[in-house]
């Protein structure tokens, strides 16, 4: 049998994984920190009360219930020995019981483990304005808004109040344009009718971009177009700014200007999940591993490194961070090693598909750019539901992600509006909100 170890359930480590379902002479082990695949482009759902984490989530041993030749680990990589061809790692027995070591042996080895929030050196922000990029931080930044309005409705000082009903989103990508626009929408079309001494729809809303424009990676007409809407929902959108501080009390710009906010989100950056490699491998300056025309590491043609971890060129042009990209390249890697298994030796280079970008603003509104093809709108907004509910992962998830939209949308409801303590002891809070 063939040993194919896959670090990571996302996009690009499932694809593979699932690439590999039923072959004959394959042994797949997928190792994950979490049980769960998550999709990733609609927590900013989940973190305005949208959807539930479930609407977005699926267990991974779930995805391969058929599949024998399929093995799931829950535990982390700790250390990747590239020479002898073996994972150390640090296996997960459930609250209570521990941690403990073991090693994984492979012949093949596909290294998808994403990326983190990168806070440009002040790593101590992070507590103060959390990022977007697991159903963790998804509950704590929706805790955060929701008690902000829960706070400000009893609170008996205007100043705080006002600092309350301040939300700053830092980053003016696709995850900040999304959440500041979400936010704008669920202060004046859900929570407005919610409280008795506060108008909800009165909240700030800021949205804070270094560049010069927002939706860099746009077509510039559909950046305007992109604000207009943000700014008709009454977002704030300040650009060519820098975040200088960040604190319990609000967030500094580089023009001197203090904004006194409770609520800050964090969608500015990302860089690479940091493995430690034996011998180190090259990366560039986000930590991305640089691979070949075939995502193979340098100088081990059995290594493969694919999704947001890699850094790849592909004719030419680095390929992009997003969801299609990572599920390209997962199937990509597993045919390369099937190819290779069966006796075909010639590699074919990695050629990306961009499929197109797009962008929601609020409910009725996103931006969608394939090629020549731009345009804006509703119409836009419908194409971006209907393709992100097609790539949910499972038939019952977009059944019911479906119905939850099409509840929020028409009558202006978010069912999952729960406000949950970070910590479950009583009397141990420990939140800036």
């Amino acid at each position: 049998m063939t040993k194919v170890l896959i670090i990571g359930g996302g996009f690009a480590g499932l694809n593979a994984a699932k690439y590999f379902e039923n072959k004959k002479n394959i042994q797949v082990t997928l190792l994950d920190r979490k049980n769960h695949h998550l999709f990733q482009p609609l927590l900013y759902q989940v973190a305005t009360a949208g959807l539930n984490p479930a609407d977005i989530a699926a267990p991974i041993r779930a995805q391969f219930v058929k599949a024998p030749n399929i093995k799931v680990v829950w535990g982390t990589a700790k250390e990747i020995c590239l020479q002898e061809k073996k994972v150390v790692v640090r296996e997960r027995h459930g609250h209570g019981l521990g941690y403990s070591d073991s090693v994984i042996e492979y012949d093949y080895l596909i290294v998808a483990c994403g990326a983190n929030h990168s806070y440009f050196g002040k790593p101590e922000w992070e507590e103060f304005a959390p990022g977007l990029k697991s159903v963790e931080q998804a509950t704590e930044i929706r805790r955060r808004i929701l008690a902000a309005f829960e706070r400000a409705e009893n609170e008996d000082s205007a100043e705080i109040q006002q600092a309350l009903l301040t939300f700053v989103v830092v980053g003016g990508g696709p995850t900040g344009v999304e959440m500041a626009g979400a936010i704008a929408d669920i202060s004046r079309t859900v929570l407005v009718k919610d409280f008795r001494r506060i108008d909800p729809s009165s909240a700030r809303v800021i949205l804070v971009e270094a560049g010069s424009r927002v939706l860099a990676a746009f077509d510039e007409s559909l950046s305007v177009k992109a604000q207009k809407a943000l700014e008709k929902l009454g977002v704030e959108v300040y650009t060519q700014i820098r975040v200088t501080e960040i604190n319990h009390n609000g967030v500094q710009m580089c023009t001197d200007q203090f904004i006194p906010a409770r609520t800050v989100i964090w969608a500015a950056g990302v860089e690479a999940v940091r493995l430690k490699w034996t011998p180190e491998v090259e990366t560039d300056r986000a930590g991305r591993v640089m691979v070949g025309p075939d995502l193979a590491v340098s100088q081990f043609s059995n290594v493969f490194v694919i999704g947001d971890m890699a850094h790849i060129i592909s004719e030419g042009i680095q390929v992009p961070g997003l969801a299609p990209a990572a599920i390209q390249a997962g199937k990509y890697a597993a045919k390369t090693i099937l190819s290779e298994v069966s006796g075909q030796a010639q590699r074919k280079p990695f050629k990306y598909i961009n499929k197109g970008i797009m962008a929601t603003i609020g409910k009725k509104s996103a931006i969608v750019q394939s090629g020549k093809l731009k345009f804006s709108g509703l119409w836009a907004w419908y194409t971006w539901l209907f393709i992100h509910i097609f790539y949910l992962i499972g038939f019952k998830n977009r059944i019911s992600v479906m119905a939850q939209w099409a509840w929020s949308y028409i009558f202006s409801k978010r069912g999952s509006r729960l406000i949950t303590d970070k910590n479950w002891r009583l009397g141990k809070r420990t939140d800036h909100t």
